[in-house]
């Protein structure tokens, strides 16, 4: 961990903070998620370097130790592809390797269709194939009270936080997500509410790595990080007849709570999303929840490291 170097690189106007390992020709950027930061790929990063890549990592603009966007209300997926876009030209790197998790997938997807000369190859973990759309997820088909729904509704998710310190927040997200079951409040409940005090976090997860969530969740909060992606997706970004031509792996958990959504344990496993991805893998890891790389590093960075391999230029 301690020879991953930070620094912030001004991009589109805001400084974003970028994190890296390696020196190597082929680099590999990874995309957290939510309610993730670049440390969350802690594990990959150290290994992916080893293996001879040049890996780096950021927090998403309003993210953590990234600048907020003046107007967070007004976020979006496009000022993320364009964010990664400038932050490659201003480190002078034309083609890289993307590897986005969660909703950072996304950015990835959208990359890969708009800029298909950028990118090297496309690994997600934990969402197929997606483009936000206001018909990307039919949202009329998920439970009333899920959290993806209550979250998209503004001022809620903030006066559930409100009642909790930042830590505790990312605790009981983390245990959440970790389920294999989706997240369905109550009529009188709030998410937070779905969690014991008492639950444990996941073993994987310790109290050092929640106090370094905590810590720069402090700093930025979730102003942000709620708009995108939960108050931006069924947004219309342009985009018709989307499809990745790169090389392609999905990773996906067997308990995570994605593959309950409806319709998508088919769209996978029927290989419908290759419709839009011809050249995908799909990897199904049969303990894995929706923080596989961080619940089960080796078996990831495995899978990761021999895409990359299989896909790389000297």
């Amino acid at each position: 961990m301690e020879k991953i170097q930070h620094s912030h690189v001004e991009v589109r106007g805001l400084k974003l903070h970028v994190a890296e390992i390696g020196t190597a020709h082929n680099v590999v950027l990874f995309l957290h998620g939510f309610p993730e930061i670049w440390y969350s790929w802690r594990h990959q990063m150290i290994a992916v370097a080893n293996a001879g890549y040049r890996a780096i990592a950021i927090d998403f603009r309003g993210y953590r130790l990234s600048d907020q966007p003046s107007e967070p209300e007004k976020a979006n997926f496009n000022d993320l592809v364009d964010d990664v876009v400038a932050l490659l030209d201003s480190l002078g790197i034309s083609k890289v390797f993307l590897v986005g998790k969660d909703f950072g997938a996304v950015p990835a997807f959208l990359l890969a269709v708009v800029h298909p000369d950028r990118v090297s190859g496309v690994i997600t973990l934990g969402i197929p194939f997606l483009i936000p759309s206001p018909d990307g997820v039919q949202f009329d088909l998920l439970p009333k009270g899920f959290y993806v729904l209550r979250w998209a509704e503004p001022g809620r998710a903030e006066a559930d936080f409100g009642r909790f310190d930042v830590k505790t927040v990312v605790r009981n997200i983390y245990i959440l997500f970790s389920g294999s079951e989706l997240q369905v409040a109550g009529e009188d409940q709030e998410i937070m509410d779905l969690v014991d005090p008492s639950t444990p976090l996941p073993p994987w997860f310790t109290e050092d790595d929640l106090d370094v969530y905590a810590t720069l969740y402090k700093k930025s909060g979730f102003r942000t990080a709620l708009q995108v992606p939960y108050r931006c997706f069924q947004l219309d970004y342009g985009i018709t007849n989307p499809k990745v031509t790169a090389p392609s792996l999905l990773i996906m958990g067997e308990k995570d709570y994605f593959m309950k959504f409806p319709g998508m344990e088919d769209y996978m496993k029927k290989g419908i999303v290759k419709q839009f991805m011809p050249n995908l893998d799909i990897t199904f890891m049969p303990e894995g929840n929706h923080f596989v790389q961080e619940q089960l590093p080796e078996q990831v960075n495995e899978l990761i490291i021999t895409f990359l391999n299989k896909n790389s230029t000297i």
